[in-house]
């Protein structure tokens, strides 16, 4: 059983890093994802940064932002369903306030010249943060020296950028293939 104090603390902690990482994070869910990857796993070492690797993989198939979505799955891997609430809550609630700071001072910001600069240098910021999302992902897929995972990257890859195969479809059979990888490795005893 895990007693008050420390689950306190758990619950402060994960509310407070995922408060802090979504209140400075500008740019979206890509931008976040290596600092959540810093925080939880180089840091705080709660989590191997493999299985971080699979939950941002699941928060990004599933609907929805995926920087929302990796909190729940981080929150509820520490703490369950209450861990997964507190993340969430934490994660929301900086855009919520700064969007309504925002909207409330629109017109005053909309014809700013300074405020207009800022936005076009931090879209050349937020463009080398993904660039390092994307990197640090498949540089991950290919130290695991795993065939099938590195031409089903590249497949991805291929039928996404080249033939605009809907990205639903390319998960879809991403995961079915990696199952079917796993179910085979599995009965043959194959080490991960």
């Amino acid at each position: 059983m895990v007693n008050k104090e420390k689950s306190g603390r758990l619950f402060w902690m994960l509310f407070k890093s995922t408060f802090v990482l979504s209140a400075f994070t500008f740019g979206g869910g890509y931008v976040i994802v290596p600092l959540m990857q810093k925080k939880f796993v180089e840091e705080l070492k709660w989590i191997e940064a493999d299985e971080m690797l699979d939950l941002v993989a699941l928060g990004q198939s599933a609907p929805g932002a995926i920087a929302v979505n990796t909190s729940i799955l981080v929150g509820y891997r520490m703490a369950g369903l209450l861990g997964a609430l507190v993340t969430v809550f934490g994660t929301v609630t900086p855009p919520l306030i700064i969007i309504t700071l925002i909207s409330y001072f629109y017109m005053n910001f909309r014809e700013n010249p300074i405020v207009d600069a800022l936005m076009i240098g931090m879209q050349a910021g937020v463009a080398a943060v993904i660039v390092n999302v994307v990197i640090g992902m498949v540089s991950g897929v290919v130290k695991q020296r795993d065939i099938i995972n590195t031409v089903l990257l590249i497949a991805a890859f291929i039928a996404s950028y080249f033939f605009d195969v809907h990205v639903v479809l390319i998960i879809f059979l991403a995961g079915l293939i990696g199952f079917i990888n796993l179910s085979y490795r599995a009965k043959m005893g194959v080490g991960k």
